[in-house]
């Protein structure tokens, strides 16, 4: 017989609670679960690298290696000045001594030449080249590349004479072609303008000029 009169378990009109409560006396104490031992956590830090292994490094390149390649690199489809392949060496952090040795076995074996660079120079800029260059403008440029002022000399001392009034008349006859709608005093200014920034000398310039209108049936500023 079932005896009302006993006081209702703590779990009673709870379902849910019944159920742990009578699991917990049939089965009796919860077992206790070793906690692990401690290891390293893992973190947002990444763990330190294994230290190399010396064995597969690469050696550090022979700066005198790193040098040659650098300027077989610059003569590479161009000639180059000794000055402007030194001036690349130490912008490279080349060592002065490894720079100055290189340079100097370059030019025993004819791979640097400051001549054949200052010949190639004028005729690729000067009269005959694309830019048609008088002789003074291209001695500055060549000083501009560390060219001696007698290697220069010597290059520039080719140049016709008649070549470069040659130059200088095709030079005025291509800028009068856009000049048409200026007067003659203007035309003459720029004409002899252009000639002078491009190494003309005066005198060449305005005989040049002077021709070159009259033979376009207009006054030249002196007139």
């Amino acid at each position: 017989m079932i005896d009302d009169d006993r006081p209702a378990p703590s779990w009673a009109g709870d379902v849910s609670a019944g159920v742990d409560a009578w699991t917990r006396r049939a089965s009796g104490p919860a077992p206790v679960v070793p906690e692990r031992p401690r290891t390293a956590r893992r973190s947002g830090r990444r763990q330190a690298a294994p230290p190399p292994d010396r064995r597969t490094e690469v050696p550090e390149a022979d700066p005198e290696s790193v040098a040659r390649k650098i300027l077989l690199d610059q003569l590479t489809g161009q000639a180059r000045s000794r000055q402007q392949l030194s001036d690349k060496l130490a912008e490279k952090n080349v060592p002065t001594d490894i720079a100055t040795r290189l340079l100097d076995r370059f030019e025993e074996v004819g791979l640097v030449d400051d001549g054949a660079f200052a010949r190639s120079w004028v005729a690729s800029r000067g009269a005959g080249g694309g830019r048609a260059l008088a002789k003074r403008a291209l001695a500055q440029e060549l000083r501009r590349k560390g060219i001696d002022d007698e290697v220069a000399r010597e290059a520039l001392d080719e140049i016709d004479p008649d070549d470069e009034e040659q130059a200088a008349r095709a030079l005025v006859r291509k800028k009068l072609r856009t000049l048409t709608r200026v007067d003659d005093t203007v035309a003459t200014r720029r004409l002899v303008g252009m000639l002078a920034r491009k190494g003309y000398g005066s005198g060449l310039a305005f005989a040049v000029v002077r021709d070159e209108l009259a033979v376009a049936g207009r006054s030249s500023l002196d007139d």
